[in-house]
């Protein structure tokens, strides 16, 4: 499968300026290798594939925390100061425009960029430098499939560290609103917590959830295909990395704008 893989990669790149179509087996290429990582997930169920699982949420998810609590304050203080401005003092609709912004759009397209920013390009350039140092061609010389060890707990890993960062932005956001909240109209916060489970829905709920799922995964399968694409020198590294974090946010806008049209 890695193979086929990589020879599709390496045409993909030397046909894309002397024959049209290039968007098409662009998009083809990730649907392969998203077909490819669903095939291989059985692979978890091994030690060394869960070890570098293990690692992944580490990385994505652990180490990101305080980067997502400190934006998730700044965000959660500064929509609630300028709902405020707009609507005066008026706590219900406060609460209730700071769960659309945070929940439905602001809490999984932030911790989306914020990933891109952190995970994105270390899958990208990781890749990237295995494929030039011939390490990849030295696991297949071990019967180890490199999608199996290399693609399969990335791509699983983000998508749980999406969504568990997610729903963590949401809390410091929505609970740093709540105080400010509280704060500036002089109310109690068991008031403001009271309103909030009253306000919020089941499709916000279900919207933020869907997105953090599609956003992990897409951006995990974006990075790994420009990280496995041919290579035979290490200037290529930086410009496959690039090529990931700017695709990886192109992708995670279209598919926020198309879910918020179907889910809202």
């Amino acid at each position: 499968m890695i193979k086929s893989l990589a020879t599709d990669l390496k045409n993909n790149r030397q046909d894309s300026n002397r024959r049209p179509g290039r968007p098409v087996r662009f998009v083809l290429g990730h649907l392969r290798l998203v077909w490819f990582t669903l095939c291989r997930l059985s692979a978890l169920g091994r030690w060394p594939a869960r070890q570098v699982l293990y690692k992944q949420i580490y990385f994505t998810g652990t180490e990101s925390l305080f980067t997502i609590s400190v934006i998730g304050l700044l965000v959660g203080l500064i929509v609630v100061t300028q709902i405020t401005n707009l609507v005066g003092q008026n706590e219900l609709l406060t609460m209730q425009i700071l769960i659309w912004t945070i929940a439905r759009e602001l809490g999984p397209l932030l911790t989306a960029i914020v990933i891109i920013g952190r995970s994105s390009s270390a899958f990208a350039s990781e890749l990237s430098a295995m494929q030039v140092n011939g390490e990849i061609k030295s696991l297949r010389c071990m019967a180890i499939s490199p999608m199996s060890y290399l693609v399969v707990p990335r791509v699983v890993a983000m998508i749980l560290a999406s969504v568990a960062l997610t729903f963590y932005f949401q809390v410091i956001a929505i609970g740093a609103g709540c105080g400010v909240i509280s704060l500036r109209m002089d109310i109690p916060l068991s008031n403001d917590i009271e309103n909030f489970f009253e306000t919020i829905s089941f499709n916000e709920i279900a919207a933020s959830f869907i997105k953090s799922i599609v956003f992990g995964a897409s951006i995990s399968i974006v990075s790994c295909f420009h990280g496995l694409r041919d290579k035979t020198a290490a200037t290529e590294i930086p410009q496959a990395v690039s090529q990931a974090v700017i695709r990886s946010l192109m992708v995670v806008f279209v598919a926020d704008g198309l879910i918020t049209m179907l889910a809202f």
